[in-house]
């Protein structure tokens, strides 16, 4: 059956706390989630993705980035980024030591984005990445791409994206894919949004499940 508690682990600054999902049939791999700017680990796309995987064997971990822990709403400012990486880099710390198979990483827009920069800088920190709703560039901004870190990723990563995504197109996320050298696969979502048609009390049943397969047969390509 599985379980969810509450998750603390001070072992490093910046402080990683979320919500642990395990099952007690475990594959030993292990996923993190993490939220959007104006969002949190409570986010209802993170939950849905989280029982997938649990159930699945998955031990996951859907964590608050730092700048959320330090304040409960609002976006995250120009100087927060560096330590929400470094928090990041702590929960994967944390889930090494919880699992003795792999810890995959991934998160819903900004919170995707810090984990691609953060595997820009350490390629070999996961073996793959899970980025929903890359925010390519802010709405009707197209010019201000954010794709800076793209040619240093060398870790594989599958990137989930709406066909109505004002962060950017499924034209515009194909074309920046093909800057970042390692294996990447795009999965456009008809008619969805940023939120992946995650917004309130709206789900998109079918498509946690969706995203596990996309998940599993991408990792099948890249090991």
């Amino acid at each position: 059956m599985p379980t969810i508690r509450d998750f603390v682990y001070d072992g490093a600054e910046p402080t990683i706390r979320g919500y642990l999902h395990t099952h007690e049939t475990s594959s030993g791999n292990a996923l993190i989630l993490t939220h959007g700017a104006g969002s949190n680990a409570q986010a209802p796309l993170l939950i849905a993705l989280a029982e997938i995987f649990c159930e699945a064997g998955f031990t996951v971990l859907r964590c608050d980035l730092p700048y959320r822990q330090s304040r409960s709403f609002g976006p995250p400012g120009p100087g927060d980024a560096a330590r929400d990486r470094a928090g990041l880099k702590n929960a994967v710390a944390a889930m090494k030591k919880l699992v003795a198979g792999k810890v995959f990483l991934g998160g819903h827009s900004y919170g995707g984005r810090q984990c691609s920069m953060l595997c820009a800088e350490q390629p070999d920190l996961v073996p793959a990445l899970l980025l929903l709703s890359y925010p390519l560039h802010p709405p009707r901004k197209p010019e201000q791409q954010r794709t800076q870190h793209l040619p240093d990723l060398r870790t594989p990563a599958l990137f989930v994206s709406g066909t109505r995504d004002p962060f950017g197109s499924i034209a515009e996320l194909q074309q920046a894919l093909k800057m970042i050298p390692a294996k990447t696969k795009l999965v456009p979502i008809e008619g969805a949004g940023h939120d992946l048609g995650f917004k309130g009390k709206a789900k998109q049943q079918e498509l946690p499940g969706r995203i596990f397969s996309e998940l599993t047969a991408f990792l099948q390509m890249s090991s």
